[in-house]
């Protein structure tokens, strides 16, 4: 949800500190505190609309459903059926998936206040979750008329990637970086041109005509090297032999292999093919000028490999498999006596020259050698505004 400061001017410089505070508590991850210093200033300050917003949009992140229902509730105990009230509704029930009613809430707010952005964001989101786009769109466009906000520009991004209009979606969202007020905003949009850039590798087919394979790659610049599910897993050397397969069509060149966790012999493959050493964790962060390849025994979780994209990394996973379902998904239990090797992953950006092979619509390896992944389902996350 997007939070603003133009409902209303803050009465005094106690509550500007007071929500400046409570701002960057949330910002800190610090959740309680932060619900708590929203609490104090709308103990004091209960007509403060920006407060009522962040408060609420700090329920909706933090995944508490019901109480950011509760609090919309009290938002219309507080002003009664005006736009604001209602769009905190409207923004709730979405949440909670309850998205006819969302939108029936949505559009008594738009009739209550037609100027007030916020409610319009939220109507398009609801429409854009009802699957009508087009209306989707028309609402984005007049919240960014009426206040620019980058979360806009981001979802009207989405909407344009998910019907295949890609070169309109990567414009959107870098107007949202340009338009980000924090860094982190800035880097998810920068991740989403990234995503776009990828999924346009496919064009002229859509994301949701993509094979899991496909679109798991598109979204996070991970290429998943392994067969479909089978009884047997592939070896180290089958992967990394796949690894230098791919590497070798799209031009992939490493000048370190830096290897983080325990050394594998497999690794020694790699380095005497690109002729690029073998290195430690450096010290001081991952050099982009070298183009990095980082190697681990299992996934890095969360790791920025290289800035923006630059560089590669890959680990042959050993995860946790559920009994019953061959190639088996990361997270699951093991079955008793038994140990899988599942996928190697390798993070790439997309070469801004990578071109498609005439007559290969499948995946950007030759020969198939970017398969589906296992349970692909567990692995794929819906695009979500």
């Amino acid at each position: 949800m997007r939070t603003t400061a133009s409902y209303d001017l803050f009465p005094d410089a106690p509550s500007e500190r007071a929500m400046a505070r409570a701002r960057w508590l949330a910002r800190e991850g610090r959740v309680a505190d932060a619900e708590a210093a929203y609490k104090d200033v709308l103990a004091t300050h209960p007509d403060l609309k920006p407060c009522w917003a962040e408060y609420f949009d700090l329920l909706r992140r933090s995944g508490r459903r019901d109480e950011a229902l509760q609090l919309s509730a009290r938002a219309l105990a507080q002003f009664g059926a005006t736009g604001f009230a209602l769009a905190l509704e409207g923004a709730a029930l979405i949440e909670l998936e309850r998205v006819p009613e969302a939108l029936a809430s949505l559009e008594r707010a738009a009739d209550a206040d037609p100027d007030l952005a916020l409610v319009w964001h939220e109507l398009g989101v609801a429409a854009w979750k009802l699957g009508d786009g087009n209306r989707a769109l028309l609402a984005l466009d007049r919240a960014f008329a009426l206040e620019p906000h980058t979360e806009t520009l981001r979802l009207r991004g989405r909407i344009l990637r998910h019907a295949g209009r890609y070169p309109a979606a990567e414009v959107a969202f870098e107007g949202a970086a340009q338009a980000a007020e924090h860094p982190e905003q800035r880097e998810e949009a920068e991740r989403e041109i990234l995503a776009t850039r990828r999924y346009a590798f496919y064009a002229p087919r859509r994301p949701d005509q993509l094979t899991p394979g496909e679109q798991w790659f598109a979204l996070t610049g991970v290429a998943v090297l392994a067969p479909d599910p089978g009884p047997v897993a592939p070896s180290d050397d089958t992967i990394v032999a796949t690894l230098l397969e791919v590497a070798g069509d799209r031009g992939w060149r490493f000048g370190q292999i830096v290897v983080v966790g325990p050394s594998l012999p497999v690794w020694n493959r790699l380095a005497e093919a690109w002729d690029a050493p073998l290195v430690g964790r450096p010290v001081g962060g991952l050099d982009p000028a070298t183009a990095p390849l980082v190697v681990a025994p299992r996934p890095l979780r969360r790791r920025r490999l290289a800035a923006r994209g630059t560089g590669r990394g890959g680990a042959p996973e050993r995860p946790r498999v559920r009994a019953g379902a061959p190639g088996g998904a990361a997270g699951d239990a093991p079955p008793p006596g038994r140990r899988r090797r599942r996928a190697h992953r390798c993070r790439s950006a997309p070469r801004a020259d990578a071109e498609p092979r005439a007559g290969d619509d499948r995946s950007p390896a030759p020969g198939g050698a970017l398969r589906r992944p296992a349970a692909a389902s567990r692995l794929i996350p819906g695009d979500r505004p």
